[in-house]
C-alpha cells in the first residue's frame, strides 16, 4: 500500500515531477498530462456520485470505477517496458477490468430506449454530472492515444480502458435519466424563433 507522511516535498518546484520509475519529467509533459486527466475524470465521477442516492447499483459502479482509474494513472505513470524477471510486478491495467466494463455497458443498454438523434447533456443532474465524467474520460482517451503515439511501449490497455469507460458513463447518463425518457435529443438546425429576442 502507498503510504503518504509528507504532502509537500518542494521537489516539483522546478516545473518536473517524479515517475514510478524513469527520470524527472516536466509537468507539463504528455504522460502527467494523460494522467492527470484521468484523475480529473476521478474527480467529476466523485462529484456524480453525490447525486446517487436513489441509484445505488450505480453508486457501486462509479465506486469501483474511481478505484480502477487509480489503476489506470499507475500504469500511465510507470514508462518503459516491464522486466518479466522484477521481483515486483508492475501496476498495469488488464484486460479483465475493460472486459467489466463491456458488461456493465451490454447490461445496461438492454434496458434503454433506442436512440433517435444525439444527446445533448441535461435532463437530470446526475445525467449532466455524468456526461462531465464521459467528455473528460474522453480527452483522457485522446491524450493516451497521442502517449502511445509517441511512446508506443504505453500499455494499450489503458486506451482500451478509457474507450469502454467514456461508452459506459453514455449509458449510465442516460439511465440516470429515467432509462432514456428524460433525454434531451439534438434537434438538427434547429433555431427556434430567432425573431424573439430574449428578455
Amino acid at each position: 500500500m502507498v503510504k503518504l507522511n509528507v504532502i509537500y516535498t518542494r521537489t516539483g518546484d522546478g516545473g518536473t515531477t517524479g515517475l514510478v520509475r524513469g527520470p524527472r519529467r516536466p509537468k507539463h509533459d504528455l504522460r502527467i498530462e494523460a494522467y492527470g486527466t484521468v484523475e480529473e475524470a476521478n474527480a467529476f465521477i466523485g462529484q456524480a456520485r453525490l447525486s446517487t442516492t436513489a441509484m445505488p447499483k450505480i453508486d457501486m459502479l462509479l465506486s469501483r470505477i474511481q478505484n480502477d482509474l487509480f489503476d489506470v494513472g499507475s500504469d500511465l505513470a510507470t514508462p518503459g517496458a516491464d522486466d518479466p524477471a522484477a521481483d515486483r510486478p508492475v501496476l498495469r491495467v488488464r484486460p479483465v477490468q475493460t472486459e467489466w466494463l463491456e458488461k456493465q455497458i451490454d447490461h445496461f443498454n438492454a434496458e434503454l430506449a433506442p436512440l433517435r438523434s444525439f444527446i445533448l447533456p441535461g435532463g437530470t443532474a446526475l445525467s449532466a454530472q455524468l456526461h462531465i465524467a464521459r467528455t473528460v474520460s474522453r480527452r483522457a482517451e485522446r491524450l493516451v492515444a497521442a502517449l502511445r503515439a509517441a511512446e508506443p511501449d504505453t500499455s494499450p490497455e489503458t486506451l482500451r480502458y478509457l474507450n469502454r469507460l467514456s461508452d459506459l458513463l453514455f449509458v449510465l447518463a442516460r439511465v440516470a435519466n429515467g432509462n432514456g425518457e428524460k433525454d434531451v435529443l439534438w434537434v438538427p438546425g434547429h433555431h427556434g424563433d430567432l425573431k424573439k429576442e430574449p428578455r
